[in-house]
């Protein structure tokens, strides 16, 4: 094989995987309280995630978003990341006392939240009552 084939290969190689990933969700942000306002008064359906890295339910919570969160599915879903480390006051400011908890809006109206749960039925659930 010549050196500009396995070249050309190689550089098509990563192209072709990122062909292959699945479609994320239509955005993912970190919480900002201006951003996440401006999204209620605009009447989009939110998802805060308050997610802390070390915390593994957290991760798990994190992939079954992603793989349900598409734009196909949730053209205008925004997803807020509150870091449970960092953002303290902002996670108690919405009744939270741990991280891995989930809550749904549907522009400024809370429509349902979870707490320390994996399953992925009950996330699709709290993510479909944000409408779309």
């Amino acid at each position: 094989m010549s050196f500009l084939r396995a070249a050309a290969i190689a550089l098509a190689a990563p192209v072709a995987l990122v062909a292959a990933m699945p479609v994320q969700a239509a955005e993912f942000a970190d919480f900002d309280r201006t951003a996440f306002e401006a999204a209620q008064a605009q009447g989009r359906p939110i998802l805060l995630d308050v997610h802390a890295w070390w915390c593994p339910v957290c991760g798990s919570q994190a992939r079954t978003i992603k793989r349900l969160a598409t734009p196909e599915a949730y053209p205008k879903l925004i997803v807020f990341r509150i870091n449970y480390d960092k953002q303290k006051e902002v996670w108690r400011s919405f009744g939270v006392s741990k991280q891995a908890t989930l809550i749904a809006f549907h522009g400024r109206r809370e429509t349902g939240r979870i707490a320390f749960m994996t399953d992925k039925a009950k996330i699709a659930d709290l993510i479909a009552s944000t409408g779309r």
